[in-house]
């Protein structure tokens, strides 16, 4: 009788999960600019979730804020409709009770000052039909930036850059049936 409650008591202990602190671990986003699409994600990791997201502060007008499905990601989107300097505070707590909490400062420029010029070599596949480019602040999260369409040429230029960024871009086939190829190695681009 003694050993199935030494047994029992074995079994209690290994069955209460442990939990690393959440922490949230995109220390920057990217700028805007007015009358342009932006698209920003901030990530969090560790704890348990669903995670709960805070906001304080003033974000760009025009841009709203929600987190993804998963929780373990909150999104910005929208088009800004000022340019000026916006700061906010983000807190993300895990059902556990822990939280982490980072500020973030945006700067929206009222008109675009630089283009990014990207070329890459063609895929030698007889059937493509044409390319997507991404980009992304962080090199994970990635938003399609051609909109209009599959791109022809393995050119692009990007003039939806703002001041003060760090961009990632990285490129894919898509064939005539509408299949499309893994990302391409990425690249960053530091935008003054």
């Amino acid at each position: 009788m003694r050993s199935f409650w030494v047994l029992l008591l074995s079994l209690l202990t290994y069955s209460i999960p442990s939990f690393a602190t959440v922490k949230i671990t995109t220390t920057t986003l990217p700028n805007g600019t007015v009358g342009t699409a932006y698209t920003a994600t901030i990530a969090a990791k560790n704890g348990c979730t669903p995670y709960a997201w805070t906001v304080t502060g003033t974000v760009p007008p025009g841009v709203v804020f929600g987190a993804a499905n998963n929780t373990q990601t909150l999104s910005f989107s929208g088009t800004p409709t000022a340019a000026s300097s916006y700061s906010f505070s983000v807190l993300v707590k895990g059902c556990g009770g822990n939280t982490s909490q980072l500020a973030y400062t945006v700067v929206v420029q009222p008109e675009p000052y630089h283009v990014v010029n990207l070329s890459w070599v063609s895929s030698t596949s007889n059937n493509v039909a044409g390319y997507n480019m991404y980009r992304g602040s962080d090199g994970v999260n990635w938003q399609k930036v051609n909109a209009g369409g599959l791109i022809a040429s393995t050119i692009y230029s990007d003039s939806s850059c703002s001041n003060n960024s760090s961009y990632y871009y990285a490129a894919t086939t898509v064939d005539i049936y509408g299949n499309e190829s893994a990302k391409s190695t990425a690249v960053e681009v530091a935008i003054p």
